[in-house]
């Protein structure tokens, strides 16, 4: 596994970067090990729903989970606020760093991650494939 570490600052959109990173370090298999750090703005779409909801205030990330793809990410962030209420969700654009976002992102080399849609639900979903070795 091939590791990339980076640390996002104030104001900038956490899903926007990590998209970025994908794909400048062209990661065809990743995932997100690590990130702490705090939000103000939170977009979240939630369980079952269509539409992201949004909140403004100062929260501490708790956990950020996913794969992550040039073919496709699926990310999950969680975030608690002052009293300790979390909330958590698929992660969307409009997520604003407040003071920073640590990020640890692992990258599996012999796979390919790829989205393909699946006949259940209709939704493009995650398929494993073996790299081709040259």
């Amino acid at each position: 596994m091939e590791t990339f570490s980076f640390r996002l600052k104030p104001g900038q959109d956490l899903k926007q970067q990590i998209d970025l990173v994908v794909k400048e370090k062209r990661i065809e298999a990743g995932a997100l090990l690590t990130c702490v750090g705090s939000l103000t703005d939170v977009q979240l779409r939630l369980a079952n729903q269509e539409k992201a909801t949004h909140w403004q205030g100062h929260f501490e990330i708790v956990s950020l989970v996913g794969t992550l793809s040039a073919n496709g990410s699926h990310l999950h962030l969680s975030v608690s606020d002052s009293t300790g209420r979390t909330i958590g969700g698929h992660l969307w654009e409009g997520c604003k760093i407040y003071t920073t976002a640590e990020i640890v992102i692992g990258v599996m080399t012999d796979v390919v991650f790829v989205r393909e849609p699946d006949p259940t639900f209709g939704y493009k979903e995650l398929v494993v494939k073996a790299k081709r070795r040259k």
